[in-house]
């Protein structure tokens, strides 16, 4: 599972994706609230922007006055307009949606809100999560605002292919033995046909969805929301968003908190690898509590119970499984499903029961934790564009590898290091970026931002798809970093269970005050 990139929804929804063996991973609480539009009367809904002075042809961006209208259960929602190419501001405009939830009490700001992906839609997730995204602190003193970054959801989106062709992308199993000539050349055929698609139904806009045109429709947002300096909570994937925000503005930089992070400097190599070892150490987790259970489907200690988890992929390879709706769960459909239930212990069993039904033949619970990965419905319509964002922002973000780097060696290193996930991980398939039909000029290196307010990066000890190291990695590259540490497992910390860490970013955000040190929580 190829690694360029991290998805981020922190709730055991879909992140990474594969298409078909192809594109293997580089990897709700639903709050309902009284619909006080219609219980307050409020003043007319709009957002006066700073006035800051920018450049004559960015002006009609930053000095845009955002309309908000009731969208149902206290919040509003708009639309503002953004340059398809910063560098270039006249060859064209695209369109960003936006939720907000205005504060209830004696309000600082606004605070924008990223779950993480690429390719997970902000709109959404404050929309029918708030109170999984913040917590009641900050809602009572901020203006959360979801927004979708460029190519994603509710934004200009990149489109590729309708239900019928994404399954068939997602689904289809190579013919052939992995890593053979046959199941190379169907992989690569798959992938090849998948951005082809995009090109030919995003247009021009699939060559600027990358993270740094994000970051710069960010602070576009900032100024039309009326606010001098950000204030940023972002997840996962959104922690690089952040961080790139802080690169390029760091005089702008308020308060942001960076959740599950990401380390700018590590190349799509290194990201597999950690990723890789992130999930296998996830998955022996999972193991250890398991067995303690007498319902645990696997007998024996947990080495034996790890290994009899890759003795079923590699059944399942050869022999896959035929769900009730016609659809195959092979390897690399069966690996979709046990990172989806990876992300939290919560999920754990799920996992459990997945592989009792994976043993007795029955594919449909696997199916359905791939589907609630891919964000997959029950009538084979997809909720959403972010297996497609995913691959589109992640093939500008992260540079091509040297033509002469040896591949196939990188892969048997992350299979010694993850002999269970490892082998499904597919670094070295043919069907990378390099087929992709745009091609970015990203350049992975550490992030200073020199001069920028304090930031709190939070990492998880036992994260699986943004480990430890990551977190350690940025809060010492940024010049203000400042490094929560949590001892636990799962994907981010804050807003969880852990008041530690919840009152640190709480503190943080309303009174400005960081940890003198990593209070290790």
């Amino acid at each position: 599972m190829s690694g360029a990139g991290v998805r981020g929804e922190r709730t055991m929804r879909r992140r990474g994706g594969a298409i078909a063996a192809a594109l293997a991973v580089l990897v709700l609480m639903s709050g309902c609230l009284p619909d006080l539009g219609r219980l307050v009367q409020r003043p007319e809904a709009t957002s006066t922007p700073t006035g800051e002075e920018v450049p004559a042809e960015l002006a009609p961006y930053y000095g845009q006055v955002l309309t908000w209208k009731d969208c149902g259960n206290g919040m509003e929602c708009t639309e503002a307009k953004a340059p398809l190419d910063w560098d270039d501001p006249g060859a064209g405009e695209i369109e960003l949606a936006l939720v907000r939830h205005r504060a209830s009490g004696d309000r600082i700001g606004s605070l924008l809100v990223n779950p993480g992906g690429p390719g997970a839609s902000g709109v959404d997730f404050v929309r029918d999560s708030l109170g999984y995204a913040v917590g009641p602190a900050l809602q009572q003193r901020f203006d959360v605002v979801g927004f979708d970054p460029r190519g994603v959801g509710r934004s200009s989106a990149v489109t590729c292919l309708d239900p019928a062709g994404m399954d068939e992308a997602l689904f289809t199993i190579p013919p052939g033995d992995r890593g053979s000539a046959e199941w190379n050349a169907a992989a690569t055929e798959s992938f090849t046909e998948f951005g082809e698609a995009c090109a030919e139904h995003s247009g021009e806009l699939l060559g600027h969805v990358d993270t740094v045109s994000a970051a710069r429709d960010l602070d576009m947002l900032r100024a039309a929301l009326g606010d001098e300096q950000l204030n940023y909570l972002g997840y996962s994937y959104g922690t690089f968003l952040g961080a790139t925000y802080a690169g390029l503005y760091p005089e702008k930089v308020g308060r942001l908190v960076l959740d599950g992070a990401i380390d700018p400097a590590a190349s799509d190599f290194e990201v597999s690898k950690a990723q890789a070892v992130g999930f296998e150490e996830a998955l022996r987790a999972y193991m250890e509590d398991c067995q303690t259970s007498s319902e645990c489907p696997f007998d024996g200690d947990v080495d034996e119970g790890m290994a009899e988890v890759g003795e079923l992929a590699a059944s399942l390879d050869a022999s896959p499984l035929r769900g009730t709706d016609g659809r195959y769960v092979g390897g690399d459909t069966y690996l979709t499903a046990i990172i989806s239930a990876l992300y939290s212990p919560d999920s754990w069993s799920y996992l459990s029961d997945m592989f009792d039904a994976v043993m007795l033949g029955d594919a449909d619970p696997a199916l359905s934790l791939a589907d609630f990965y891919y964000g997959r419905n029950a009538d084979g319509s997809y909720s959403d564009n972010s297996t497609e964002a995913f691959r589109a922002i992640n093939c500008l973000d992260y540079p091509l590898p040297p033509a002469d780097e040896d591949r196939a060696a990188e892969q048997a290193e992350i299979e010694a290091a993850a002999p269970v996930i490892g082998p499904f991980w597919g670094y070295d398939s043919a069907a990378g970026c390099e087929l992709w039909p745009v091609q970015g000029d990203a350049q992975r290196a550490p992030i200073h931002a020199a001069g920028a307010a304090p930031i709190l990066v939070v990492g998880t000890t036992g994260d699986p798809a943004t480990p430890y190291e990551w977190a350690v990695a940025l809060a010492d590259q940024l010049d203000s970093g400042v490094l929560v540490s949590y001892d636990g497992e799962g994907h981010t910390a804050y807003n969880k269970s852990n008041s530690c860490v919840n009152d640190a970013v709480e503190r943080y955000f309303i009174d400005g005050t960081v940890p003198a040190a990593d209070p290790k929580c």
